[in-house]
């Protein structure tokens, strides 16, 4: 396997204008013919001034008719639009870098394999729909959704626990790893140095001298700065296979708009974990950062790991262009929980199939009481502010918990600007006073509920890969109630007044950043 690696690095094709230099040139001659659109005329051509704009004026329209007619999500046509018309020639080139999806003939026909791939391997496990269906033909509108949309099953004879913390979190995942008899899987979105991330290589090492398959995936961008420029170098001299999703060579590449934002964590196909929590100590608050770092993590143990074994093996072999064989990691084990219903599910940017937001949503239409919400940021279309307004309206309990202390200014005041119109229509808003609050949970009439990486925003309900645990009627459910009563006597409730009461130059700056949000 490792030789196949360093194959891999090795070969490359040679060009004479390579995309990343096509790119360049393109924003370097935009530049140019930007400024000289706005001075040539007015310095040598005054006379025709008036026929010169209307030209501009046509080439803009036909840009904007362009965007229109295309089938991108409508809430990122206004921004480009926008760009477009201010700036004509520049903007043009931005919307074909990063506006419009680069994928070629042979990225397709991959997607298309790998998904089919993981479809076939979520079929070598039994799953439970039809006995939840004669349960709860109810919450089969969601089931059907995640199994027909998202090859997304229910799984028993798993069990949950969850956790408050990431400082929860954290020994047991040691514990676990320690345990580990024939293979580990890790996926991170963020790693950084420091006695998290040392303490898991130090165990991950020790495992790979013992011969087991061990593999660690992290995200390029998103560990930008913060991991050592070596460090795939390091774990591959450690009996590591370790790859870096989406090498971040340079900003001209709409690829790093798609982040690998999920965190898995799978021992043996015994044992998963998955949540916000990054490996990081701000993350297991060993260092403070924005306060006191709450988050949430799942561990389940059972049937329900198979997703999330799977969702790893697809992006792996799709990333490095190779082939496992599925039933290979399919475990010996069997398993005789009775704690409720399970479905892991993945949301990929590229099936223009919106998992992480569909399923929220389910949630918010089908609650019958509440619905309990943590995320650290809230940046809303108009369908999602809908959803909770009009919940809230017809008297579910929606609540929402958001930083007291945020780690993102722009973020937090786009964050902040969405209060006046929930509050307005009845939902309850929240910040955590003691730090910031990365945890990412849906919780609804004690029913089901919701653990992953997907935030309310834009990034993760459209860009990222992202995975989450998708829970009825399981322990960990009365758990998660708890913790989010005791994270609610720390918070600051926001009334309407308060919502209402910002400074001028935020009422100023709130509408050019809601204007921007889809695309940051």
């Amino acid at each position: 396997m490792e030789k196949s690696f360093s194959n891999r690095e090795k070969v490359h094709r040679k060009r004479i204008l390579s995309p990343k230099l096509i790119r360049i040139i393109s924003l370097i001659f935009a530049v140019i013919i930007q400024a000289a659109v706005f001075v040539v005329p007015y310095v040598y051509f005054r006379e025709y001034i008036g026929h010169i704009n209307w030209i501009f004026e046509i080439i803009s329209l036909l840009a904007v008719l362009y965007i229109v007619q295309s089938d991108i999500n409508p809430v990122y046509k206004i921004p480009w639009i926008v760009i477009i018309l201010l700036v004509p020639v520049f903007g043009g080139v931005l919307y074909l870098i990063y506006g419009v999806r680069h994928l070629g003939k042979k990225e397709v026909l991959k997607a298309i394999r790998t998904k089919a791939e993981y479809r076939d391997a979520i079929n070598l496990r039994p799953y439970y729909n039809e006995e939840l269906r004669k349960e709860n033909p109810a919450i089969s509108v969601q089931t059907d959704y995640l199994l027909n949309n998202v090859d997304a099953p229910v799984y028993r004879n798993t069990c949950a626990r969850f956790f408050p913390l990431g400082d929860d979190m954290y020994p047991v995942m040691l514990e676990e790893l320690r345990k580990a008899e024939k293979f580990i899987f890790m996926e991170w979105f963020i790693i950084q140095r420091g006695e998290m991330l040392d303490s898991v290589v130090d165990i991950l090492e020790q495992k790979a001298a013992e011969g087991l398959d061990v593999r660690f995936m992290y995200d390029s961008f998103g560990s930008i700065f913060k991991a050592p420029g070596d460090f795939v170098k390091q774990l591959r001299s450690k009996g590591i296979k370790c790859y870096e999703f989406n090498t971040f060579r340079t900003i001209l590449d709409s690829r790093y708009n798609n982040r690998d934002h999920r965190k898995i964590c799978v021992i043996d196909g015994n044992v998963g974990f998955t949540g916000g929590i990054n490996l990081a100590d701000e993350y297991i608050n060993k260092k403070q950062v924005y306060g006191h770092w709450k988050d949430t993590a799942v561990m389940i143990k059972g049937e329900a790991v198979w997703s999330l074994t799977t969702m790893f093996i697809s992006l792996w072999d799709s990333s490095f262009k190779q082939k496992d064989d599925y039933s290979a990691f399919i475990p010996e084990q069997t398993f005789n929980y009775d704690d409720g219903y399970f479905a892991p599910y993945t949301d990929y940017p590229f099936d223009d199939e919106p998992a992480g937001k569909t399923v929220y949503l389910n949630m918010i239409n089908r609650a019958d009481r509440y619905v309990y919400i943590m995320t650290p940021y809230l940046i809303l279309d108009n369908v999602m502010i809908a959803a909770l307004s009009n919940a809230a309206k017809n008297g579910i309990d929606v609540r929402i918990i958001t930083p007291g202390i945020p780690d993102k200014k722009f973020a937090f005041m786009l964050t902040q600007s969405y209060y006046e119109v929930l509050i307005g229509a009845g939902v309850k808003i929240y910040e955590y006073t003691p730090g910031f609050v990365h945890a990412k949970i849906f919780l609804s009439d004690d029913e089901t509920g919701v653990v992953g990486t997907i935030n309310l925003d834009y990034r993760s309900l459209t860009h990222n890969f992202e995975n989450a645990v998708w829970m009825y009627k399981t322990g960990a459910l009365g758990r998660m109630k708890e913790d989010y009563m005791d994270t609610l006597s720390k918070c600051r409730s926001i009334t309407y007044e308060m919502a209402r009461k910002q400074p001028i130059y935020k009422r100023l700056l709130m509408p050019v950043l809601r204007l921007f949000s889809p695309m940051f």
